[in-house]
């Protein structure tokens, strides 16, 4: 039965191939346990996103009175609720990660440019996600958050006169937002995480074609350099999404509400402007770029070009070696490119005035220089220090390495595809 079915639908060989006997590198570290942890994420907000569904009221009377029916009234309402909010904050704590492990290693480097764009719109999706889902609970920082945010669409009346406030008007579904925006935030909240859910499978799909980085930024070559992804990457995944869950059991139990803004709980009132309109935290970086331009379409096009340039990345770091392991000068202005993105987060979250400003733009400077400047630059006066011959060789030594077969070729029944 088992051949029939796999002649005709090989699906369990293909899982085999994919997820058990996939040769994994030696030297993975518990950074790369973060893309598990991701999924683990995505997964948890979909769950309990559904059950969430069954019971809000997606319209401006009842919205905020629902959440506080689903916290009491509903069966486990309270946990399922925390789990979905305190699960954003998560899901962008696990992904900035996974991004700044990227970035340090240089798996955005060939072969695997398809792989990190991938990467980049699933996260400008999560962004996009996480912005409409930031709504939802309809208090006064969700309210006024939304109004300022889709208000900046309007500057795009600079370059064509009209085309801003109509595409406003037409996020809002009217002349302000009213419940009809919140209707409309809510049916694309609901349909996004699948699409986040379809780039995940090519994300996967990409990395397996690929192949993983690693460390050392070396490639595969020889049947001691990997090993099979069950039971050893799986393992220490499972190691990795222990620790994790811990922590986020933590927050759900203990501090349910400790990421969000206590002005969230009060309920929406157009009336009433808050004393300082922000957004949630995984967001305060990318607002801080945007406060930082005195020009308002200008701070949109800063604060979108901010995200965009990710997927440039692969074209400006032009380096021999993938690893800042072993790049002397650039693994410098990598920690500095670090410090930026902290400061960054932590002024916006400030009001828009004095020092705040003027450090913004200083940060926000550094932010695309890296990139721009640094990348280019560095990688082309910079001479790495010695890399090893394989990864085997990273792992046991120059000496052991040799006699651990390090010159057999890779027999592995599902090595990764090269075209």
């Amino acid at each position: 039965m088992a051949k029939w079915w796999d002649e005709r639908l090989p699906l369990p060989r293909m899982m085999h191939d994919q997820f058990i006997d996939f040769p994994t590198p030696r030297n993975l570290n518990y950074l790369w346990t973060f893309g598990g942890i991701l999924t683990f994420c995505l997964v948890a907000q979909i769950v309990t996103g559904i059950v969430l569904a069954m019971h809000y009221q997606p319209s401006a009377a009842e919205a905020f009175n629902s959440l506080d029916h689903i916290r009491r009234d509903v069966n486990y309402g309270w946990l399922i609720q925390a789990m979905h909010a305190v699960g954003a904050s998560m899901f962008f704590i696990a992904v900035y990660i996974h991004i700044f492990r990227g970035l340090y290693y240089g798996s955005y480097r060939a072969p695997r440019e398809i792989l990190w764009i991938l990467g980049v719109f699933i996260f400008l999706a999560m962004m996009a996600t996480a912005f409409m889902g930031y709504a939802l609970p309809w208090g006064q920082m969700s309210f006024w958050g939304v109004t300022v945010i889709t208000n900046l669409f309007s500057s795009l009346d600079q370059v064509i006169p009209g085309l801003g406030t109509a595409i406003v008007q037409w996020l809002w579904g009217g002349y302000s937002v009213s419940g009809t925006t919140l209707n409309r935030f809510f049916s694309l909240h609901y349909l996004l995480p699948f699409v986040i859910f379809g780039l995940v499978i090519l994300h996967i799909w990409a990395l397996h074609v690929a192949g993983q980085n690693n460390p050392t930024g070396i490639e595969i070559k020889t049947k001691s350099d990997s090993l099979p992804m069950y039971p050893y990457a799986v393992a220490k995944d499972a190691v990795g999404l222990f620790a994790f869950v811990i922590l986020f059991a933590w927050f759900v139990l203990f501090l349910p509400d400790y990421l969000g803004h206590p002005d969230n709980f009060t309920e929406a009132n157009p009336l009433v402007t808050p004393p300082h309109i922000v957004p949630e935290w995984y967001f305060l970086p990318f607002y801080a770029i945007l406060r930082a331009i005195p020009d308002k379409l200008g701070g949109v096009i800063a604060m979108f070009a901010s995200i965009a340039i990710l997927a440039f990345i692969p074209w400006l770091d032009r380096s021999p070696v993938r690893s800042a392991k072993y790049r002397p000068i650039y693994k410098w202005f990598f920690w500095l490119f670090l410090i930026s993105c902290l400061a960054l987060g932590y002024l916006g979250s400030k009001p828009a005035e004095g020092v705040y400003v003027f450090w913004a733009r200083i940060f926000t400077l550094y932010y695309f220089a890296h990139f721009l400047i640094v990348m280019p630059i560095v990688s082309s006066i910079e001479t790495p220090t010695k890399t090893p011959r394989s990864i085997t060789e990273a792992v046991l030594g120059e000496d052991e390495a040799a006699g651990a077969g390090a010159g057999v070729p890779a027999g592995a029944a599902a090595a990764p595809e090269h075209r």
